[in-house]
């Protein structure tokens, strides 16, 4: 099979319900509002890791700046009210962060560190202080032997995007063109499949990773969403490579598809068939969606097939979040509903919106009480419920900032 079937579960047999949905999502920040510490934090839950911190998390992953982000998002669409104010927040979060670092040193990651928290801060405050160090952070990151997204440039070249995007100005054009560059540079044949991958330094091992957590969809995604920028010659390059890397790493069942973490050795014990956002279907599909639909009908089939895996494996057991967990898998549904046009990936889509409600519902049951992080807990599911209530939008914090 493509997918593990315990890792999964049945489909909760609920018709989509907007009412329900976006009671979920003011349920989810009401909650997020009471349970808000005085330093701007949350407490951790018992499911979180690295738990000892005596100001909290504060990454966007983990962390303060993606919950705060999440608040300041679904405030700003109209999607709830709020009594506290994000912006006023912020500034704090990345001074906590600078005084006691989330993994125990200030490191400039996207997700774990430094220019995530300070991407959040520019866009809510504008601070040119915030954009400067943000600048300096994603510069000093570039040569980051990790290679993936989760520590290294493909990650933190996001931020420099996001701000090229909403600034327009040539330095931020100029450093995600270095980027380019180094990632350009790293993207070397591969010794155990006939085709370009990145090879990752990651945790005590050497491994060639897939997915979008910390492998080839992960590296891919800056390239694709930033593909205007590249010349030409480059992009037609960065579309074929693409095309060839799914092709002869794809494992296929009839019309569905599925990819191994990795290609060659692997880290040890992880060696499982996923299927959820950082490693696995899910993650290819959100990672290559900006891939132009209609150029390569061999792309169009791998990445609907893809989909087609992800509805076949079901909303994920571990959880309603967006790394491991259901809503995750429901955004690749939404990727290829704006892909495609057509309405099933929605209908599916918001399928598992129902599921991710009951799956939160239930884990607050459980716990007597939320998890208050962006990719691992009860915010990421509020924007997705938002995202599938609007038929609309992509990952927080990657394809959407505001």
């Amino acid at each position: 099979m493509l997918f593990e079937a315990d890792r999964h579960e049945p489909l909760v047999a609920a018709a989509w319900d907007a009412g329900r949905a976006h009671d979920a999502v003011r349920a989810i920040a009401a909650d997020m509002e009471a349970a808000l510490g005085e330093r701007g934090v949350w407490p951790a839950h018992p499911l979180d890791e690295m738990r000892d911190s005596p100001t909290g998390q504060k990454s966007v992953y983990l962390g303060a700046a993606g919950a705060l982000w999440a608040l300041w998002y679904l405030a700003r669409a109209g999607a709830v009210r709020l009594r506290i104010d994000p912006v006023a927040l912020i500034a704090g979060v990345h001074d906590d962060y600078v005084a006691a670092p989330d993994t125990g040193q200030v490191v400039p990651s996207y997700f774990l560190g430094e220019a995530g928290i300070l991407l959040v801060q520019w866009r809510l405050t504008g601070s040119g202080a915030a954009a400067d160090r943000l600048f300096a952070c994603v510069e000093g990151n570039i040569a980051n032997p990790t290679n993936e997204a989760l520590w290294a440039a493909p990650g933190t070249m996001v931020a420099a995007w996001h701000m090229l995007e909403r600034t327009g100005e040539r330095r931020w054009h100029d450093l995600f063109v270095a980027n380019v560059e180094h990632l350009w540079q790293a993207w070397l044949p591969s010794e155990h499949a006939p085709c370009r991958l990145w090879t990752q330094d990651l945790y005590g091992s050497v491994v060639q990773l897939l997915g979008a957590g910390h492998g080839f969809a992960g590296n891919a995604y800056p390239l694709l969403v930033g593909a205007r920028v590249l010349s030409a010659q480059r992009r037609e390059q960065l579309y074929e490579r693409c095309a060839e890397t799914l092709r002869v790493t794809a494992l296929r069942e009839g019309d569905a598809v599925n990819w191994p973490p990795s290609v060659g050795p692997a880290r040890p014990g992880r060696t499982k068939l996923l299927v959820q956002w950082c490693h696995g279907a899910p993650g290819i599909v959100t990672g290559l969606a900006a891939y132009p639909s209609g150029r390569s009908p061999e792309m169009d089939r791998l990445l609907t097939d893809a989909g087609a895996t992800v509805w076949a494996a079901g909303p994920l057991a571990k959880g309603a979040g967006l790394c491991h967990g259901t809503a995750g898998n429901g955004y690749a549904l939404l990727a290829l509903h704006r892909r495609t046009g057509d309405p099933v990936w929605l209908e599916r889509a918001r399928a598992f919106a129902m599921h991710a409600t009951a799956q939160r519902d239930a884990m607050f049951a459980r716990y007597g009480r939320g998890r208050y992080t962006l990719w691992t807990g009860d915010p990421g599911v509020a924007v997705y419920l938002w995202h599938c209530l609007q038929g609309a939008g992509g990952m927080p914090l990657l394809d959407v900032l505001d």
